[in-house]
């Protein structure tokens, strides 16, 4: 209305035009002279009106967006015109394409994963042939902070000041930073507080630094969102040798060797150390038995008299030294002693208990410690309250040279007793060696422990080298005469890598195998002979059993396993490994069927744990160990086999119950033969009589 007339007879003139006047329009004539039929307003002219609008927009994101770090963000823009205008979206002038994470469809942006490199600003561009409109949007990310200048390593003199950069950037910006030495905040050290400050942009001064300034020092930058980042540099301050704290007392042990110590510390390291004795230079090289260690300590050969005096002692290093020499009185006192010392030798059966006595005295009393030597981490014997040494029970791993030590400030005194168990099987050979030869090779070794029985050897070797006419070896086990050390075998082929191992065997079964040593046997003097074509060489593979189970049942425990899941020649058979409370590998059955997937294990001791691994064998080549099972018998009631009782008898005993029962007997058969002479002489001497 107001808009829209008629003129010049039947033009239809429309005003200032709009998008909503877009449509049909009819014309039609009418005669107002005359009556109107119907047919009259059938007649008329159509025309469509088409009006081209600039785009507009109808729907639009605010011009601030925060989402946070990993969540999704959708950005929407709808525009309309004619005609219809495109919508697109552009970020850094550079249209935004749909990919893996981002997608834009009928105008809405949809970030799946938002990062912080999703910060930015964006714009909606709605774009036709009568225009383009736009629309921006700043999209801030809230995410913890990220360290854009990490602090670095830094070296200063003492007492000159340290600085420590650490710029962070984050969204909200609220940031806060905390400075750690260590694990410990910087303002919560006393020594460190006064001489602290954290500057406005997050760097750290360390105002006028001590030797006890160098260590670690930890960036933490916070707005509260998540877990801060955090970023570490090294502060190191350089000084001048200096004595930490000497005691004014030395205890040295009476005729025996001791130790003056120096405590020193020193950045650039320790040069030297000078001593002096009642104000004298000490001379080192005219003290017999005395030496200077490289920690600026003396060691005493023998203590007496001749030690007595009062000591300082001055550090040195590049930067010199620093502060006073350090006093050090020496006072001889007695050396810890045993009152009660174990045996040299103790003979027990496996699985019983031991118990080793060890007590010593001194000022100030000692502690008593016990240690097995040549072992590799904590042992499983047990020390009771009076020092003495227990075994309950008493396993093979446990046989060795133990060692009681009995320490105190003023020395430590050692005393050693050796554990031999009985019952068990041999233990593994050491020092094997093998001598090449003339198409042979000459093996020995030292025996291990035979377990209390008498042990015998056998002597494994196979060739390395394989060849096509003899695709695999077996492995060859030649036994070794009694008493012997050593064996030679013969029969050898040159130039060939054999390997060897020795195992050893006593009437409970075998011990581990030996180390395995590779040797080549020597050849005949080379002679020119026509070349050989050269071996076509074959692939052996065998993997190893897989999926050993166990499972405890009334008998023993049950391992079941499936065959190697590769083997390139036909499977031998398998061996059984067993170990027990993490000591050496032992093969307890090396003749199972190659047909068999499960062996029943019985016998075990009680509260002892186990392990179990299995190896395949295919000819003279042996896999990789299966996975270990373990196998606790804490609780459960097994006790060794009844066909294992009489062998864990010792000897001696054994013979002695025989001794005594037979004994036994002679004596009744005598006692009846005694009495029944008796009777008859009595019946008798009754018969005179009558």
């Amino acid at each position: 209305a107001g808009r829209v007339r008629i003129e010049e007879g039947a033009s239809l003139r429309i005003d200032l035009l709009r998008a909503e006047d877009q449509g049909w329009y009819e014309c039609r004539v009418l005669f107002l002279d005359r009556h109107s039929t119907d047919a009259d307003f059938q007649n008329g002219t159509w025309i469509h009106l088409t009006v081209n609008a600039p785009p507009t927009f109808l729907e639009t994101p605010p011009a601030f967006v925060e989402v946070r770090d990993q969540d999704t963000l959708s950005l929407t823009c709808t525009a309309v015109g004619n005609p219809q205008p495109v919508v697109i979206w552009k970020r850094s002038n550079l249209t935004v394409q749909s990919g893996d994470t981002v997608q834009v469809r009928n105008g809405t942006l949809s970030i799946a994963v938002v990062e912080r490199a999703s910060a930015g600003t964006y714009t909606c561009h709605a774009s036709s042939k009568e225009g383009t409109i736009t629309h921006t949007t700043r999209v801030l990310v809230q995410g913890p902070p990220i360290i854009v200048v990490p602090p670095q390593n830094i070296t200063v003199n003492i007492s000159q000041d340290a600085f420590l950069a650490c710029q962070a950037e984050a969204y909200p910006g609220n940031l806060t930073y905390t400075w750690f030495q260590g694990s410990s905040n910087v303002f919560h050290l006393s020594r460190l507080r006064a001489r602290v400050r954290v500057l406005v942009d997050g760097s750290l001064l360390l105002q006028r630094t001590t030797p006890d300034d160098t260590g670690k020092y930890t960036c933490m930058p916070s707005n509260g969102l998540w877990k801060p980042p955090s970023a570490s540099a090294f502060v190191t301050v350089l000084y001048p040798a200096q004595v930490t704290t000497m005691l004014p007392e030395t205890h040295l042990p009476k005729g025996m060797q001791g130790v003056i110590h120096c405590p020193t510390r020193a950045n650039p390291p320790l040069l030297s150390v000078t001593w002096m004795r009642d104000g004298h230079p000490l001379e080192l090289n005219k003290l017999p038995g005395w030496s200077l260690r490289p920690d600026g300590s003396i060691i005493i050969a023998t203590g007496n008299d001749d030690v007595l005096g009062v000591y300082t002692c001055t550090p040195y290093n590049s930067y010199g030294t620093a502060g006073d020499p350090a006093l050090c009185l020496p006072v001889f006192q007695d050396p810890p002693a045993f009152t009660v010392r174990p045996k040299e030798e103790y003979f027990q059966e496996v699985g019983r208990e031991l118990v080793i006595p060890c007590v010593a005295h001194g000022d100030p009393p000692p502690a008593v410690t016990w240690l097995k030597v040549g072992s590799v981490g904590k042992s499983s014997a047990q020390v009771d309250g009076n020092s003495s040494l227990v075994f309950r029970p008493l396993i093979k791993e446990q046989h060795g040279v133990w060692e009681c030590m009995a320490t105190n400030q003023v020395a430590s005194v050692s005393t050693t007793t050796s554990v031999h168990v009985l019952g068990t099987s041999p233990h593994a050979v050491t020092n094997i060696s093998v001598l090449p030869l003339l198409l042979a090779a000459n093996i020995s070794w030292e025996p291990g422990f035979d377990g209390g029985y008498f042990q015998r050897f056998s002597v494994w070797y196979t060739p390395l080298v394989k060849h096509p006419p003899r695709a695999h070896h077996d492995w060859v086990s030649l036994s070794v005469p009694v008493g012997a050390q050593h064996l030679l075998v013969e029969n050898l082929q040159p130039d060939m890598s054999y390997q060897f191992s020795v195992l050893a065997q006593n009437k409970l079964g075998s011990g581990p195998f030996s180390q395995i040593v590779t040797s080549v046997p020597k050849g005949f003097p080379v002679t020119t002979v026509p070349p050989e074509p050269p071996a076509m060489t074959m692939s052996i593979f065998l993997s190893p059993p897989q999926a050993l189970t166990a499972n405890e049942t009334v008998r023993g425990v049950l391992l079941q396993w499936e065959p190697p899941s590769r083997f390139s020649v036909a499977l031998s058979g398998y061996a059984l490994e067993l170990r027990q409370d993490r000591g050496g590998w032992e093969v307890l059955d090396r003749s199972i069927p190659s047909t068999k997937t499960q062996v029943l294990v019985p016998g075990l001791i009680k509260d002892a744990f186990y392990e179990f691994r299995l190896v395949a064998f295919a000819g003279s080549y042996i896999s990789d160990p299966s996975n270990t099972v373990n196998v606790s018998t804490a609780g459960m009631e097994v006790y060794p086999s009844r066909t294992q009782l009489p062998e864990l008898l010792p000897q001696p005993v054994l013979a002695g119950v025989i001794g005594g029962i037979c004994f036994l007997s002679v004596a009744v058969i005598f006692s009846t033969m005694a009495a029944c002479i008796m009777n008859r002489r009595r019946a008798a001497r009754i018969q005179k009589r009558r």
